[in-house]
């Protein structure tokens, strides 16, 4: 059992603690206590990652009006497609910074939208917030809430939010908690892929690529209120069947 248990904390790129490792030997077939694999973990020095604190790339444009808090800290959503959180992070490159906007579901927790480029201008966020038109089957007047950034206050995004019949909503300029969801994602994926300098910018979005799509989209495991330990996907499946008219 020790064995599958560090083969499956590798696979995580170290990053599961015990509570994750065991849903993951759960869903495996393994019928084991979370109590024996904490014990096993903690004898052969198995640890999951402990996350940093990140630093802040909002810089507040005064002379927009922000947007409504329609959000509230309740980061919670019932239904797909109905309550997005947004984003932006830097990475470092020996090219110079690689910058990543995402949008993320509530529902589901899946990123449905992201882009990245060595710029963090309103296009960058207009064309994660595109993405995840096309592929988040948004509902309307969906809730698109991030922080106070210029580039979601510009006019560039706020257009397609209008065009896509969205609702805007922003949290204070500096409060973290305000948009928690979205600063947790970059502290995983930072903590999971690493913080190091990457030697060109090609390079980081390949990593971030495969973090998103082949890792926590599709294998990375969240506690669901209802349903248990699920990934993103597989959340984003359970509602999309729960929501679908019995013919």
């Amino acid at each position: 059992m020790a064995g599958r248990i560090r083969e499956i904390h590798a696979t995580s790129r170290g990053a599961y603690g015990a509570p994750r490792v065991h849903a993951e030997l759960r869903r495996g077939g393994h019928a084991i206590n979370r109590k024996r694999v904490e014990r096993i973990m903690r004898e052969r020095d198995i640890r999951g990652i402990t996350r940093r604190r990140r630093r802040h790339l909002t810089k507040q444009d005064t002379k927009a009006a922000p947007a409504p808090d329609l959000v509230g800290r309740d980061f919670t959503a019932a239904r797909p497609g109905t309550k997005l959180v947004g984003d932006i992070t830097y990475l470092p490159t020996i090219e110079g910074w690689w910058y990543l906007a995402t949008v993320i579901d509530l529902a589901t927790r899946e990123v449905i939208g992201y882009a990245m480029a060595d710029h963090h201008r309103a296009e960058l966020v207009t064309d994660a917030l595109k993405m995840a038109a096309g592929r988040g089957g948004l509902q309307p007047g969906c809730i698109m809430h991030t922080d106070r950034g210029s580039e979601y206050t510009s006019s560039e995004f706020r257009r397609e939010i209008t065009k896509l019949n969205l609702r805007q909503s922003m949290g204070r300029t500096g409060i973290c908690y305000d948009n928690a969801v979205a600063e947790s994602f970059f502290g995983l994926l930072k903590a999971e892929i690493g913080t190091t300098v990457w030697e060109s910018r090609e390079a980081a979005r390949a990593d971030v690529f495969r973090f998103i799509e082949v890792e926590y989209n599709r294998t990375r495991l969240r506690k669901h209120p209802e349903f248990g330990y699920l990934t993103p996907l597989e959340t984003r499946a359970r509602l999309q069947h729960d929501f679908t008219p019995a013919a």
